[in-house]
């Protein structure tokens, strides 16, 4: 998958979306059921509905006004993303008896670097590129739910997107995000475990804010 891709990808499917502006025909039109209201399904095709047909929208203001667009992103990634769960996935032991203060330290650096480096991508997304829903598995005991989606593109293969949500308090929420098979989560925690084994979380975090460290899911 080429570099440009990936990059659309990791932004697109970070905030619970598709660069499909045409979700909801390319999902009807592979003969699949509409997925149950409040369902971890409809959540993806609701947001990234919402999300993408925002972005066509103003797509002329956040060329001009990136401010604008990062604040966009923010807001959106913190409607649908799990931030401080998948946080603490990341950090893994690094996390154990960490505060909640560290943990929305680092949650916050890591989603900063993630929006500030793969956020502009979202602007040059291909409308024709098109997603569709395949699977809906609950796991360990429905507390956990696989939404299994597929990115398809002309001329190439499907690229195989996987969500993993969980409920947080009424709403359900991304935790993680697989593309090709590649754990977001598992990516990050390999990345940071050097720098957490020989700095404090809050030092870490820090130096993510600053640029001097940045989260890398793939791609340029």
């Amino acid at each position: 998958m080429k570099r440009s891709l990936i990059s659309i990808v990791v932004a697109s499917a970070l905030l619970a979306g598709a660069p499909s502006l045409a979700f909801a025909q390319a999902t009807a039109a592979a003969g699949q059921a509409v997925p149950a209201a409040g369902s971890p399904s409809a959540m993806v095709l609701n947001n990234s509905t919402r999300i993408l047909s925002t972005l066509e929208a103003r797509r002329a203001e956040f060329t001009k006004n990136r401010a604008a667009l990062s604040q966009f992103i923010s807001t959106e990634f913190n409607q649908v993303f799990d931030r401080n769960y998948a946080a603490r996935l990341v950090l893994g032991t690094h996390g154990r008896g960490a505060s909640d203060g560290d943990v929305n330290a680092f949650a916050d650096a890591l989603t900063g670097s993630l929006m500030q480096r793969y956020g502009s991508a979202l602007l040059d997304f291909n409308t024709k590129l098109k997603v569709r829903i395949k699977s809906e598995t609950p796991l360990r005991g429905g507390a956990i739910v696989k939404v299994s989606s597929e990115f398809l593109r002309q001329g190439g293969e499907p690229v195989p997107v996987d969500y993993l949500l969980r409920k947080n308090g009424q709403q359900w929420k991304v935790f993680d995000v697989m593309v090709e098979g590649v754990s977001f989560v598992q990516t990050f925690r390999n990345q940071f475990d050097a720098p957490l084994s020989q700095k404090p979380i809050a030092q870490v975090a820090a130096e993510l804010k600053a640029g001097k460290l940045q989260a890398q899911a793939g791609g340029n």
